[in-house]
């Protein structure tokens, strides 16, 4: 593991346990209503943040702060996002679904022991182009039909997925 990475594992560390000297400003840790407007200067914000603020707010901010920061470039912020444990499965299955995330954040998803139970996070990792085959090929065993027979057809999906829906389908059909 590398220098940075394990210093950033470092300070998410003391982050979690309370000890950390940096501050997010409580509008980005508290929840808002759902008919609230977002704050418009939240993303400029969370730009201008120093590492360790990010991080923070990774693992405690609210929905609007965890939405923008599971597309932060660096792929250890976009996985303390999946760690915050106010992360709602609607959110899981936004995730699952953007094809613009790195795939190993669509890989923790699917390893994850509780969120794959979901029926829509199952489909947003198979229709995923960027889904790991080996994450995604398990979870086509587990489809409906009718979903099957959007995958075979598709072409935004890897070929071994769609070949793999309609062995399903012809075997489903016999």
């Amino acid at each position: 593991m590398s220098d940075e990475i394990r210093e950033i594992e470092m300070i998410a560390e003391s982050i979690e346990r309370g000890d950390d000297p940096y501050v997010v400003p409580d509008e980005m840790l508290i929840e808002r209503d759902p008919g609230q407007p977002v704050n418009k200067s939240l993303y400029a914000q969370i730009l201008h943040m120093k590492m360790g603020e990010r991080i923070k707010l990774a693992l405690k901010g609210n929905r609007d702060a965890r939405m923008i920061l599971v597309r932060d470039p660096n792929r250890l912020i976009q996985r303390f996002v999946l760690q915050n444990p106010r992360i709602t499965d609607d959110e899981i299955i936004s995730v699952a679904r953007n094809r613009n995330l790195d795939s190993e954040i669509l890989r923790k998803i699917g390893e994850h022991k509780y969120w794959p139970r979901n029926y829509q996070v199952k489909i947003g990792l198979v229709t995923n182009p960027k889904t790991p085959i080996a994450t995604s090929l398990p979870f086509v065993n587990q489809l409906m039909e009718r979903d099957l027979r959007q995958l075979a057809k598709s072409k935004n999906v890897p070929a071994a997925i769609v070949s793999h829906a309609r062995r399903l389908l012809m075997l489903r059909e016999k």
